[in-house]
């Protein structure tokens, strides 16, 4: 037991050092576990292992995990299509006068909406609203994706259905001979303890979290820096009759109009009183975000740079990637069209961008220069096949797919059917978000790559080596000997100092061991100690259910923080330092209030 304890602790102190790798740590953690009771055997009186290496590693076959990975597999898959920025659009508009009030109505939506329903599928659903949601007002994805996490776990606070937690609690607690509690039994402290924990969300959380968006990311998101395309308009383009507003074009927003070429004239800013004509070829520059999302939004609406029509195959998957003109580069000095680049290499070069000086010529007649930075899109293995090219060099970091939106409502149908069938228990939420993952594969949302790519190795293995760290205690009687331990150490203090003391046992241990194992685990206990002191039992079932929830101080404590770690960019410290001080919150609340409630004080 004191072994399995000194590996607790040091598998506690590996994660929170943010040098050593997390995967490092919990695999590490695990070889550890295995090597104890491989040397040391725990055995009964019948000789027969307490802890077997079975044990210790069933944890990566959890169905917890295998729901966890499927999960992501189908989020990537809106995310590849571009399934969700119409919602996004629709909450962005509303938003942008007040984009903190926007954020904060999805965080209550949330809340709602998992008090009667199982939290990781609401999860699923708001990460990648909530992910686009921030990147369009100007606000990290770390600054909304643990938060969401967090609310979502409060909410489950509310009802009786609203966390698998809750279930196995009251089912012991039923098992025990306690009276049957009804849906909304402990809806009023629930919801007290949830409004104090999203005040401290919305109000402390902010200032805690850290930005950690990888350096892979910010170089595909190509931060800042304008490149030029050229806006080519044909006699059918909804932007032909359009009038400069302050020198603005309606249909050209968040863009920089640089100069409009009309037959041979040259029309440069200020653009006051012009208004658009067919034929039209308008040089703008903007963000690589950007035009990327106008290129979703209007496939037609960009044209390449080289003034040919980019040819799309229905269904092919494209990439959008930046190549630099290498020094003794034969396209140095020619304009693209005169170079044969999209006829050698099969990429179009949608814009480039030059930090010498101010570029006031079409694209089409654009002479390159050794250093000119081109936006490209082509095949994947067309813009891979540049690394070979001796005329440019590829930055392969800068690659990312382009949404397919012609897939966008396979997509959502799939979506929207896991989440269907695992709200309404038709079918468990493993098998659900496995056959969800499946369909996303074959049906062509994203590619078998695609999939792996969005399946974090960290979350599956911290899940395992958690797991394992939990099988550990429970066999060694670690679990119940901690519990003991602290109950006897309260025995003769006043009833509300021993029900304080109990859930805060029970919030702390629910981050090393899982929710579900810690409420099963005390339920009884919290019977036994409500029968000795004479009182309702209630309050104590309360301390475990509210107690077991508190799974905020760890990423493995709890579903939802495993889903929300990859896209925040989260360590294991930001949880610890975020997390942590939320449990004591909810303790203090809990304090407070519960005795009060119960008239225990």
């Amino acid at each position: 037991m004191w072994l399995t304890f000194a590996i607790v602790i040091g598998a506690i102190i590996a994660y929170s050092y943010d040098r050593i790798p997390l995967e490092i740590s919990s695999i590490a953690t695990v070889a550890l576990l295995l090597i104890l009771f491989q040397v040391a055997p725990l055995q009964d009186n019948q000789g027969n292992d307490l802890v077997t290496m079975r044990a210790l590693l069933q944890g990566f076959s959890d169905p917890a995990l295998i729901t966890i990975m499927a999960l992501l597999v189908v989020g990537q898959g809106l995310v590849q299509t571009g399934a969700l920025n119409g919602p996004a659009r629709v909450l962005i508009h509303a938003g942008k006068r007040f984009p903190q009030l926007i954020i904060l109505a999805c965080f209550v939506i949330v809340m709602a909406i998992s008090a009667v329903l199982n939290n990781t599928p609401v999860v699923v659903i708001f990460i990648p609203i909530l992910s686009a949601l921030a990147e369009r007002l100007g606000r990290k994805a770390a600054m909304v994706m643990m938060p969401l996490s967090f609310v979502a776990i409060l909410g489950g606070n509310i009802t009786k259905i609203g966390s698998s937690t809750n279930l196995l609690a009251i089912g012991a607690y039923e098992q025990t001979g306690g009276a049957a509690v009804g849906f909304f039994d402990f809806s009023v402290p629930g919801l007290v303890l949830a409004l104090v924990g999203f005040l401290y969300i919305v109000l402390v959380a902010p200032r805690l979290l850290v930005d950690r968006e990888s350096i892979a990311n910010r170089l595909a998101g190509s931060g800042g820096k304008q490149f030029l395309f050229q806006i080519e308009l044909a006699s059918d383009n909804g932007m032909v009759g359009q009038k400069a507003i302050a020198g603005m074009f309606p249909g050209l927003k968040d863009l920089t109009v640089r100069m409009i070429e009309r037959g041979h004239d040259k029309l440069l800013p200020p653009y006051d009183d012009i208004t658009l004509q067919a034929g039209d070829i308008v040089l703008v520059a903007a963000t690589r975000s950007v035009m990327t999302d106008l290129l979703n939004a209007s496939p037609d609406l960009v044209s390449a740079a080289e003034g040919e029509e980019m040819d799309e195959k229905a269904g092919e998957r494209r990439v959008i990637a930046e190549a630099v003109i290498a020094p003794a580069s034969r396209l140095d000095g020619r304009t693209l069209s005169q170079t044969g680049f999209r006829a050698e290499t099969g990429c179009s070069v949608l814009g480039v961008q030059r930090r010498s000086r101010m570029i006031r010529a079409a694209l089409s007649q654009l002479r390159l220069e050794a250093g000119d930075v081109l936006l490209i899109m082509g095949s994947r293995n067309n813009v891979l096949s540049l690394r070979d090219n001796r005329d440019v060099l590829l930055m392969e970091s800068s690659a990312s797919d382009v949404p397919m939106r012609e897939f966008a409502w396979r997509a959502l149908a799939i979506f929207a059917g896991v989440v269907a069938v695992a709200a309404l228990e038709i079918l468990p939420i493993v098998v659900a978000s496995l056959l969800g993952a499946t369909l996303m594969m074959a049906s062509r949302c994203l590619n078998v790559r695609q999939a792996g790519r969005a399946i974090d190795r960290r979350v599956f293995t911290i899940v395992g080596a958690a797991l394992a760290l939990g099988t550990a205690m429970q066999g060694t009687g670690g679990a119940s000997w901690l519990a003991h331990t602290a109950i006897t150490a309260m025995m003769g203090a006043p009833v509300w100092v021993i029900l304080s003391g109990f859930f805060l046992l029970i919030a702390l241990l629910t981050n090393v061991l899982s929710n579900n194992a810690t409420a099963v685990l005390f339920t009884p206990i919290a019977v036994s100690i409500a029968t000795e002191l004479h009182v309702d039992p209630m309050a104590f079932l309360l301390a475990v259910i509210f107690g077991a929830n508190c799974s905020f101080a760890t990423p493995m404590s709890y579903q939802t923080n495993l889903l929300v770690m990859a896209p925040g960019h989260y360590r294991f410290s930001d949880f610890v330092r975020v997390g942590t001080p939320l449990i004591f919150v909810v303790w203090v609340a809990f304090t407070l209030f519960i005795p009060w409630y119960y008239g225990l004080f």
